[in-house]
């Protein structure tokens, strides 16, 4: 295993009082069921990008393009999520933020580093992406990836900048992505 890197003090103890301050602002929503229904579904939907292989799956049943987007979408989000599971994560091995209390509803919990969030990095990533194959539903996706990203966080399962650089990433990988793997033009429909 490759040595972890080490971040200057200064800006690790900078990250955690931000985190330490975002999730204390935060602590209100997690006294309030529709919030923690919403949140922990949006985490579970978000674990191996479950969501995002289901929204291309469904928009592949309109034809030659879709279809093909969807397989770009996937193949994407499997190389985007080796990348920072494997890759990135290793470099890091951030420990997750601790929460002893009975969670109000059934996650799943990781055992890889908390830096970055893969979650978001995928939410990202698939917004990206989803954004150039059906434009007009840009704030949709957007929308989506950013509840997905913040669930992280209401479920103390990341910390809040494991999930902004997370989203970054994402961000970064899905536009490099789409200059890499453009999709045609026009697909033929046979």
């Amino acid at each position: 295993m490759p040595r972890p890197i080490r971040l200057p003090l200064a800006f690790e103890e900078r990250a955690r009082a931000f985190d330490a301050r975002a999730d204390s602002a935060l602590e209100h929503l997690r006294a309030n069921p529709v919030a923690n229904r919403t949140f922990y579904a949006a985490s579970a939907l978000g674990d191996h990008s479950l969501l995002w292989h289901t929204i291309g799956a469904v928009r592949a049943l309109g034809g030659d393009r879709q279809v093909a987007e969807a397989l770009r979408l996937s193949a994407v989000l499997s190389a985007e999520s080796f990348l920072v599971n494997v890759g990135v994560k290793s470099m890091f091995r951030r420990t997750r933020p601790i929460h002893t209390a009975v969670r109000p509803l059934a996650l799943r919990r990781p055992m890889t580093s908390s830096f970055p969030s893969g979650h978001a990095a995928s939410a990202f990533c698939a917004a990206v992406l989803l954004s150039k194959a059906e434009p007009r539903l840009r704030p949709v996706w957007y929308a989506a990836a950013t509840v997905v990203a913040a669930s992280r966080v209401h479920v103390r399962i990341h910390h809040t900048t494991d999930v902004i650089v997370g989203a970054a990433l994402g961000y970064a990988f899905g536009h490099l992505a789409a200059r890499v793997v453009p999709l045609p033009e026009t697909v033929s429909e046979t």
